[in-house]
């Protein structure tokens, strides 16, 4: 049985490391083995349909099929969010507390933001999918690239 664990930033967290002995003391009761590996970053991988969505996170700027097009900064945010972490639902208080860095509002606001942003980015393909009962999270369709240090 293989297990696991993405682990994105290069320091391992206090629960990351609770985590990771837990299943090394587990792993060897049954006289396995564990290796631990850094995970290469994650981004969304850009499929074959739809307009493509660029980040350019060190100016700021998101260029839909290389036209510049202009967000706030919390629907910026949001979609960065969303974006490097592809194929995970959020719920809205996950998303408050991310984007938001507090969760006191009303959870409706990012229902608010997630439409504003679904408008400007077109109607065509869906780049945020709802989760019904759940939240939101990074559409598998949708083909965002997010480049760091350009």
């Amino acid at each position: 049985m293989t297990v696991a664990i993405p682990l994105t930033t290069d320091a391992f967290t206090p629960q990351a490391h609770r985590l990771i002995e837990a299943v090394r003391e587990l792993v060897e009761i049954s006289q396995g083995t564990i290796t631990v590996e850094p995970a290469a970053p994650v981004f969304a991988d850009p499929g074959p349909n739809g307009p493509e969505v660029r980040m350019l996170t060190a100016s700021r700027q998101v260029l839909l099929d290389g036209e510049a097009l202009p967000l706030t900064r919390l629907e910026f945010d949001l979609l960065l969010f969303l974006a490097e972490r592809p194929r995970r639902v959020f719920t809205r208080g996950q998303l408050l507390a991310g984007v938001w860095g507090y969760e006191h509002t009303g959870e409706r606001t990012v229902d608010v933001h997630v439409r504003r942003l679904r408008l400007k980015l077109g109607g065509g393909l869906p780049v945020i999918t709802t989760v019904y009962g759940v939240g939101y999270r990074l559409s598998d369709e949708a083909r965002v690239v997010v480049q760091p240090h350009e």
